[in-house]
């Protein structure tokens, strides 16, 4: 595959999860979204790494790093959403009106 192949999916990537983050409300919708932008964002590194340094594996375990952090981050923000969902019996955005104020 080319570098230019691999750019156009991870924009493809990223812009799919730019829309599902800012047009869904319910909170699972908006966290696969930021998982999109996130392995857009990965998609990239990683085919500049792979590219132009020839290969090297440190490009690699930099992207095993990222996702282990994303991994940890989704667990945390379930966590939350389920302590919100408990709390408040909200499952989407809108219905959180007390952090408005």
């Amino acid at each position: 595959m080319t570098l230019t192949t691999l750019l156009i999916v991870a924009a493809a990537l990223i812009g799919i999860g730019i829309y599902g983050t800012l047009s869904q409300q319910s909170f699972v919708m908006l966290m696969m979204g930021l998982e999109l932008i996130v392995n857009g964002a990965m998609l990239a590194a990683v085919s500049f790494w792979a590219l132009s340094a020839a290969g090297a594996p440190e490009g690699q375990l930099l992207t095993i790093v990222a996702m282990a952090v994303m991994a940890i981050e989704m667990a945390m923000g379930f966590a939350l959403v389920v302590a919100v969902f408990r709390a408040k019996q909200a499952d989407t955005t809108e219905a959180l009106d007390g952090l408005k104020h």
